[in-house]
């Protein structure tokens, strides 16, 4: 049998072909066209155990087309490949031939392939949420603005819903800095409401997900965006390894009760971070219990570890 890796770059891939010694059969450089990359499997195509590609972002073009062509094709974690030590120096064909080995060893370890028929309407939330942060960013300038030059705070609500306030001043660049914040903000608003609109003609939530908008702070938008991101449930053997993926427990290494040193903090999906903090946040101004809950956690560390054992909670309470 063989085994192909795929070192994917911006431009360029690297795919490199060893049999059952870890023989180079095929090694070279080829531009980011899937004709071109399908012309060079081709003549291995019959024995080639599988085709495995390096995680990076642009890697959605490539896999799809290595399936849709047949090949058993999966998606290496590169979080948790170890490189190998062996070599002073390394470079693009011995990522790809280490990646193809392991892949020979059966030790390759490797991600989960989002089904391609939702991945474009999980990157359209995933975009609400870019605009939404851009949106808030504004605000606070508006705000900031305000209680600089009146010693009054705005509450982001009363800017969002109203213009009144521009009127309040008589200096004009003060009056231009904050119409230009307020009709940026606007814009963004336009687009969210657009982007929601369309997002909910085409999926309803599914049943085993219904359950989220029982939970404090989680709504219809923010329900569509977990359940989107995380995919079949089915995946996560526990709830601790959904935690862990949601980024919401520590990544530490301790001996003897001291700490020796950090994890990967990055591991995990930073989309399903955010939804979870955001959904800690709304249930803790809104639910008296999250509230005191978070207030406890806050006396014993920090906001930031307090507000990720909240999301925790809403995670449990989900599961």
């Amino acid at each position: 049998m063989l085994y192909c890796a795929i070192d994917l770059h911006s431009e360029n891939n690297v795919p490199v072909i060893i049999n059952d010694n870890d023989n180079i059969l095929f090694q070279r450089r080829l531009p980011n066209d899937l004709g071109t990359v399908l012309s060079a499997l081709e003549p291995y195509r019959q024995r080639l155990e599988g085709v495995c590609v390096e995680s990076t972002f642009n890697w959605y073009w490539l896999v799809d087309g290595l399936i849709e062509a047949g090949y058993n094709t999966s998606l290496v974690n590169t979080a948790k490949v170890k490189p190998y030590s062996g070599l002073k120096h390394t470079e693009d064909k011995y990522d790809a031939f280490w990646l193809a080995h392991l892949m020979r060893l059966g030790i390759l370890p490797t991600g989960y392939i989002y089904p391609r028929e939702q991945r474009a309407l999980r990157d359209l939330l995933r975009k609400r949420r870019q605009l939404v942060n851009r949106r808030t960013i504004h605000v606070l300038s508006i705000q900031n603005q305000y209680w600089r030059n009146t010693g009054i705070k705005l509450k982001s609500n009363c800017i969002k819903r109203s213009s009144d306030y521009l009127g309040e001043f008589g200096d004009e660049n003060i009056h231009l800095a904050m119409v230009s914040n307020y009709e940026i903000m606007q814009a963004l608003d336009r687009q969210i409401i657009q982007i929601e609109s369309r997002v909910k003609q085409q999926i309803k939530l599914r049943p085993e997900y219904e359950l989220l908008l029982t939970v404090d702070g989680i709504g219809f938008i923010l329900a569509l965006t977990i359940m989107l991101e995380t995919g079949e449930i089915s995946r996560f053997k526990k709830v601790g390894n959904y935690a862990s993926y949601c980024r919401c427990v520590e990544s530490k290494h301790t001996s003897n009760n001291k700490k020796k040193g950090e994890g990967n903090t990055k591991n995990g999906n930073r989309y399903l971070a955010w939804a979870f903090i955001e959904a800690a946040n709304f249930a803790r101004r809104f639910n008296e219990k999250a509230r005191r809950f978070h207030q406890k956690k806050l006396a014993k560390t920090n906001g930031v570890v307090a507000t990720k054992a909240l999301a925790v909670c809403r995670q449990r309470l989900f599961n």
